[in-house]
């Protein structure tokens, strides 16, 4: 089992926000660098007929 404190889920649907996923993520990461340390992630991909969907999970803990 994890040591978590919390969880942030990212996700995006149409291409241009999946483009973007990265930098939203790594600036999420740069924001936050002194206040939690990422502890595991899961990176989902999903779809149906006409929408695909990415979802990234980061599970962090607080820093003392």
């Amino acid at each position: 089992m994890l040591d978590v404190t919390g969880v942030k889920v990212f996700s995006a649907t149409k291409a241009k926000e999946r483009e973007l996923l990265g930098e939203v993520i790594t600036d999420w990461m740069r924001t936050n660098q002194d206040r939690v340390d990422i502890v595991d992630k899961i990176v989902t991909q999903s779809s149906d007929s006409e929408f695909h969907c990415l979802t990234i999970t980061l599970f962090y803990k607080h820093k003392a």
